[in-house]
C-alpha cells in the first residue's frame, strides 16, 4: 500500500493552508476532500474580512484559489469522506468509502457544522440573508431589520454584535427566559435595539427569489402564527465539531471538539495534529482557520523531522 509523508482529513481553509505548507517543505501531502469539499465557505456568497481582497471575494472563488495553490506544490486530492482512522500504530491508516491510506503523521482539518433550524426556506436563502456567523455577515445588513434565532451565550453575543448594524434586532427564543449568562443577558435586555420574541419558534424563511425579506413565527404557548419582516436572518444555535471518525481514536471535549496540548496543534497523539474549527470553538473564522493549518503543518514538518526525516 501507498504510504504517504502526511495526510490531511479536509479540505477548508485549515486543510488547504496545511497543504500548501506541507507542500512546499516537500511532504507531498495527500488531502482527503471530505464530501463538503471547501468547507463552509462554499456555501458563502461575499467575503469581505479576508486579508488581501479589498473588494471581496466569493466564497467559492476563494476556495478554488486555495486549492489551486495547493496543486500547484504537489498536492494530492483524494475524494470522499473519511469513515474510520486508527491511531495506534504508525503508519497511521485512514479508511474512506472507497480507499485506504498510510500516513506517517496526519492533519484533521475536518472543521464544524452549524446547526440548523431545518425549517422552510432555511437552506434555499442560505447565503441570501439566512447565515451563521454574526461576524463574517453583519455588515451587510446595516440600518436592516435583523433576526437571531437562540438563548444561549453565543446567540446573544451575536445579537449584541448585529446591534451595531441593524435599525433593529429582533431575537427569538422557545423560551420565557435565557439560558445564556446572567451578564450576557442583561446586556442585551438593556440594549435599545434589541427585542427580545419570547416563547416563540422560527416556522419558515420567506424572501423575493433573491433575499430574505420575512420569516414566519409561531407563539409555542398560544399556537399564534405571525410574519415578521427582517433582511438579516442569523441562526446561532450552535455548531458541530466534524469529528465522528475520530472520536473512537482521539479526545475530545464535552462538546466534540478535537483537544489539542497547550497553544500546540499536538493531539493527545504523537504523530496526529489538528487544525481549525475542529478544535476552535471560539473564533471560528477563515482566516483563524488558516493561520491554525499553517501552526498544524510547521509542527508536522518538525515532528517528522525529528523522527529522522
Amino acid at each position: 500500500m501507498e504510504l504517504h509523508d502526511v495526510a490531511i482529513v479536509g479540505s477548508g481553509p485549515a486543510g488547504l493552508t496545511a497543504a500548501i505548507y506541507c507542500a512546499r517543505a516537500n511532504l507531498k501531502p495527500v488531502v482527503v476532500e471530505g464530501l463538503l469539499a471547501g468547507g463552509q465557505l462554499m456555501n458563502t456568497t461575499e467575503v469581505e474580512n479576508f486579508p488581501g481582497f479589498p473588494e471581496g471575494v466569493q466564497g467559492p472563488e476563494l476556495m478554488d484559489r486555495f486549492r489551486k495553490q495547493a496543486e500547484r506544490f504537489g498536492t494530492i486530492f483524494v475524494p470522499g469522506d473519511v469513515v474510520a482512522a486508527d491511531f495506534s500504530s504508525r503508519p497511521f491508516a485512514i479508511r474512506t468509502d472507497e480507499r485506504e491510506l498510510r500516513a506517517r503523521a496526519v492533519i484533521v482539518a475536518t472543521g464544524a457544522s452549524p446547526r440548523t433550524l431545518g425549517v422552510e426556506g432555511e437552506r434555499e436563502y442560505a447565503g441570501r440573508g439566512v447565515s451563521y456567523c454574526a461576524t463574517c455577515d453583519g455588515f451587510f445588513f446595516r440600518d436592516r431589520e435583523i433576526v437571531v434565532v437562540g438563548g444561549g451565550d453565543s446567540a446573544l453575543e451575536e445579537a449584541l454584535f448585529l446591534s451595531r448594524y441593524g435599525s433593529r434586532v429582533s431575537v427569538i427564543h422557545r423560551r420565557d427566559g435565557f439560558r445564556a449568562s446572567k451578564i450576557m443577558a442583561e446586556r442585551a435586555l438593556r440594549s435599545p435595539k434589541i427585542e427580545v420574541v419570547w416563547d416563540s419558534v422560527v416556522e419558515g424563511v420567506a424572501g423575493d427569489g433573491r433575499k430574505v425579506t420575512e420569516i414566519r413565527v409561531r407563539n409555542v404557548k398560544t399556537g399564534e402564527i405571525s410574519t415578521r419582516p427582517c433582511s438579516g436572518f442569523f441562526v446561532a444555535i450552535g455548531h458541530v465539531p466534524n469529528t465522528a471518525a475520530f472520536r473512537s481514536v482521539l479526545p475530545t471535549d464535552a462538546g466534540g471538539y478535537l483537544e489539542v496540548r497547550g497553544g500546540s496543534s499536538f493531539t493527545s497523539v504523537d504523530g496526529v495534529f489538528a487544525a481549525g474549527d475542529v478544535h476552535d470553538h471560539t473564533y471560528r473564522q477563515a482566516i483563524t482557520a488558516a493561520g491554525a493549518g499553517c501552526r498544524a503543518a510547521i509542527d508536522c514538518e518538525r515532528w517528522l523531522e525529528a523522527q529522522g526525516g
